[in-house]
C-alpha cells in the first residue's frame, strides 16, 4: 500500500506518546524502592528508540491518514504497544514473550485474564504497570492519541471510526474529534479520581485504591491480589466497586451530557442505560432467588451480596471475583457469561455485542414476527423513539454472524490444541467479550497460566478481535482491502 509508510510514521509518534506511561511505574519504583527502577527506565528507552526509529525511517512520508489507513494503524498500535509493554514483565518477572504478551494484551484490551500468580508479592510498580495498561485501554489508547496526534500533524477522525464502530450511537460531542477525545478522557479521569477516593474511604490503602480504581473504571478486572476482590473481605468495598462498574458500563457521552445538564434525565432518555440497568437488576434478583431455592445459600443477604458482585462484574465485562462461582449450579455461571455478551453500552469501557445491538436485534425480531401475522405491515425498527435505518440493521446482522462464527472457529482451534470443551468455549467467550475468567481450567479460582503457548496466542488474538469489534480487525484479512 502506498500509504503504509505514513501509517508507520504515525505509529512511531504514537509509541513516543505511549512511552510517557512508563513514568508512573518509574515513580512508583522510586517511592517503594522495589528494585524495578532500572527495568522501567530500560523499557521506556526501548519504547522511545522503536518509536524514533519508525519516525526517522519514514520521515519523508508524513501526510494525513486516509480512512483505510486508520484500520491498519489501530490494529498495529494495539499489537505493537502490547509487544513493547512486555519488556518489564520479561525482564523482572521472567515471563516468556508469549505469556508477557498475553498479559499486556489482556491489560490493554481490558480483558483482565492473567497468567501471573503470586500477585500479592509482586513488586508494586509491576502491579501498577498492569493496572495502568487497564486504565489506558479502558477508553482506548487510540482515542487518547487522537487528542494528541493532530498536534503532530496527523488527523484523528479515521482512527476513532476504526476503533469505535458502534452502530448508531454518536459519541462525537464536539465539532473537532480532538476536543471530543479530550472531553471523554476528562470525564473518565474525574470518575476515576472519585473512585480512588471512595475505595480509600471504604478501607483500601492508597496503592490498592489507585490500582483497583484503574481496573474498575476500565472494566479491566486486574487486581493486586490472587484472590481478586475476595481478598479484602469487605462488603463496603464490593458495593463501591459495583457502583463504579455500572457507571463504567454506561455510555461516557451520556455521563458527560448528564454532568453538563446537571440532571439525571440524560440516563432516562438513553435506551441503552435503561436496558443495562434492567438486565442487571432482574438477573441479580433472579439468580439470587435461584441459589436460595437450590440451597447453595441459606442466608438471603449473603446470597444477594455474592451474586450481585460477581454477576455484575462478569456481565459488565470487568472480571473481578469475590468467590469461586464455578462451584455454583452451572446455570448461574453460564448466565453470567451470556450477560457478558450483551450487557455493556456502546461508548462504555465494556466489550461484547453491546446493549444497543441487542436492543436493535430484539426490535427487528419482533418486527419479523409481526410481519408473519401482517405481511403488509410497514413498521420501522425504533430504539428510544429513534427509527433505525435498514442498512444499520443489516450491518448488525453481519456483525452477529461474524461474532458467532468467530466464537465457533476459535473454540475449535482451542479444542484442536487439546483443551477441553468447557474451558475452550468459556475462555473464548470471556476473551472475545473482554470479560476475564471463564470456567473449567480458566475459572475464577484459577487463571490462564496452565495454558500452552498455542492456546495463549489464540486467546491473545481473540482479545484483540473482541476489543476492535471484529470488523476493524477482520477487514485486514480481506484481499479487497489491500487492492488499490
Amino acid at each position: 500500500m502506498s500509504g503504509l509508510p505514513s501509517v508507520i510514521n504515525a505509529l512511531g509518534r504514537l509509541l513516543l506518546v505511549f512511552s510517557l506511561t512508563y513514568l508512573l511505574p518509574i515513580g512508583c519504583a522510586l517511592v517503594y524502592r522495589d528494585g524495578t527502577f532500572a527495568t522501567f527506565v530500560t523499557s521506556l528507552l526501548a519504547c522511545v528508540a522503536v518509536g524514533a526509529l519508525l519516525i526517522v525511517a519514514t520521515r519523508r512520508h508524513l501526510r494525513e491518514l486516509k480512512s483505510r489507513d486508520g484500520f491498519i494503524l489501530v490494529a498495529a498500535a494495539w499489537t505493537l504497544t502490547a509487544a513493547i509493554a512486555t519488556v518489564p514483565l520479561m525482564l523482572h518477572e521472567q515471563l516468556s514473550f508469549a505469556d508477557a504478551f498475553f498479559e499486556t494484551m489482556s491489560g490493554l484490551t481490558t480483558t483482565g485474564a492473567t497468567v501471573m500468580v503470586g500477585l500479592d508479592q509482586v513488586a508494586p510498580s509491576i502491579n501498577l504497570w498492569r493496572h495502568t495498561l487497564n486504565w489506558l485501554g479502558g477508553m482506548g489508547i487510540i482515542v487518547l492519541a487522537v487528542a494528541i496526534l493532530p498536534l503532530l500533524g496527523v488527523g484523528g477522525m479515521q482512527l476513532l471510526r476504526a476503533e469505535v464502530p458502534g452502530p448508531i450511537k454518536d459519541s462525537k460531542l464536539t465539532a473537532r474529534i480532538a476536543d471530543t477525545a479530550t472531553i471523554l478522557w476528562t470525564v473518565y479521569l474525574w470518575i476515576t479520581i472519585v473512585c480512588v477516593i471512595a475505595l480509600k474511604l471504604a478501607g483500601m490503602d492508597w496503592f490498592d485504591a489507585i490500582c483497583h480504581a484503574f481496573s474498575t473504571l476500565s472494566l479491566g478486572g486486574f487486581s493486586t491480589r490472587d484472590a481478586s476482590i475476595g481478598a479484602f473481605h469487605s462488603p463496603l468495598i464490593e458495593v463501591v466497586i459495583i457502583v463504579f462498574m455500572v457507571i463504567a458500563a454506561l455510555n461516557f457521552a451520556t455521563h458527560y451530557t448528564a454532568w453538563r445538564a446537571r440532571s439525571l434525565r440524560a440516563y432516562w432518555r438513553d435506551a441503552e442505560a435503561k436496558g443495562v440497568l434492567a438486565v442487571l437488576l432482574v438477573s441479580t434478583l433472579g439468580c439470587t432467588l435461584y441459589l436460595l431455592i437450590v440451597g447453595t445459600y441459606s442466608d438471603a443477604l449473603t446470597a444477594l451480596r455474592e451474586v450481585s458482585f460477581n454477576l455484575i462484574s462478569i456481565a459488565t465485562d470487568c472480571g473481578f471475583v469475590s468467590v469461586d462461582y464455578a462451584q455454583w449450579p452451572i446455570f448461574v455461571p453460564f448466565w453470567m457469561l451470556f450477560l457478558s455478551c450483551v450487557t455493556a453500552s456502546s461508548g462504555s469501557t465494556g466489550g461484547g455485542i453491546k446493549m444497543i445491538r441487542t436492543l436493535i436485534l430484539t426490535r427487528q425480531s419482533s418486527r419479523e414476527i409481526s410481519r408473519l401475522i401482517h405481511p403488509t405491515m410497514a413498521a420501522p425498527v425504533t430504539v428510544g423513539g429513534v427509527p433505525i435505518p435498514n442498512q444499520v440493521v443489516f450491518a448488525i446482522l453481519g456483525f452477529m454472524f461474524l461474532y458467532a462464527m468467530s466464537i465457533v472457529g476459535l473454540t475449535f482451534l482451542l479444542i484442536f490444541g487439546g483443551l477441553d470443551f468447557i474451558s475452550a468455549f468459556t475462555a473464548v467467550i470471556a476473551c472475545i467479550n473482554n470479560a476475564g475468567p471463564g470456567l473449567g481450567q480458566v475459572g475464577p479460582a484459577t487463571n490462564y497460566q496452565s495454558l500452552t503457548d498455542y492456546e495463549i496466542w489464540v486467546l491473545s488474538f481473540t482479545m484483540l478481535l473482541g476489543r476492535l469489534e471484529i470488523f476493524s480487525l477482520l477487514i485486514l484479512f480481506t484481499p479487497r482491502f489491500w487492492r488499490k
